[in-house]
């Protein structure tokens, strides 16, 4: 996967895999091996109260695990799924949301070591999800797996 920077346009989050996504509007704004760092805009994700509705802070959450997927891992012989998601939130989201999720070189070279000697290997990570003042307006633990392609 290439490197996304603060220079680089944003661009979809999924390139058009997954069409839920993508009319959500969240952006990729930065991927490089071991970090990503997405948004989800307010405009087009209002509740009936005025505030960011919980599916799109739920996916803001959730999707960053692919994209971190690729931009740290072999996507040509694994490939990742969700085993569980667990978010509290925090405060009422009023404006655009952003998520920064990373996982360390030594983190990666362990969950890849793991998947190739077992075919499959967990990997998780917390995030927390922030407005545009920089208040927390939720919290995640993310558990993924990937698991070698045709098994």
């Amino acid at each position: 996967m290439p490197e996304y920077s603060s220079q680089t346009p944003p661009r979809s989050a999924t390139g058009g895999l997954i069409p839920f996504v993508d009319r959500s509007g969240l952006v990729l704004e930065e991927a490089r091996r071991g970090y990503v760092r997405m948004r989800m805009p307010l405009e087009g994700n209002v509740n009936h109260v005025g505030m960011m509705y919980a599916g799109a802070l739920f996916t803001l959450a959730e999707v960053p695990g692919g994209a971190l997927f690729v931009s740290s891992f072999d996507a040509k012989q694994f490939y990742p799924i969700v085993k569980s998601l667990d978010i509290q939130f925090r405060r009422p989201a009023k404006s655009d949301i952003t998520v920064e999720v990373s996982l360390t070189d030594a983190r990666i070279e362990e969950i890849a070591a793991a998947a190739e000697a077992n075919g499959k290997a967990d990997y998780d990570w917390e995030c927390e999800l922030v407005d545009a003042e920089g208040t927390v307006v939720a919290r995640t633990t993310n558990r993924y797996q990937m698991r070698r392609i045709g098994t």
